[in-house]
C-alpha cells in the first residue's frame, strides 16, 4: 500500500470564494509574504499556516508563468 497524496483531496479546493478573495487581495499587496504576514494571513482567512504557504507557493508559480518566468525560478530579479 502507498502512502502519500495518492487517493486525498486536494484542501485547496475546497477554498471558500471569500477565503480566495482575501488571499488574492493579499497576494496582490505582497507576493511572498515572511512568517509573520503569512501567520496573520492564514489566521484572517482562517486556514492553517501550511495550507496558507500552500497556496502562496502555488499562485506565485502561476503567476510567474503569466508572467513569462519559470514557475520555480529563485526571483522575478534574475
Amino acid at each position: 500500500m502507498q502512502s502519500g497524496a495518492a487517493g486525498r483531496s486536494d484542501p485547496l479546493a475546497t477554498l471558500t470564494a471569500d477565503q480566495i478573495q482575501l488571499l488574492e487581495n493579499n497576494f496582490a499587496q505582497m507576493k511572498q509574504p515572511d512568517g509573520s504576514s503569512l501567520m496573520l494571513i492564514a489566521a484572517e482567512c482562517g486556514l492553517t499556516e501550511e495550507l496558507t504557504a500552500q497556496w502562496f507557493k502555488q499562485r506565485i508559480a502561476k503567476w510567474r508563468e503569466s508572467e513569462g518566468f519559470p514557475p520555480e525560478s529563485g526571483s522575478v530579479k534574475d
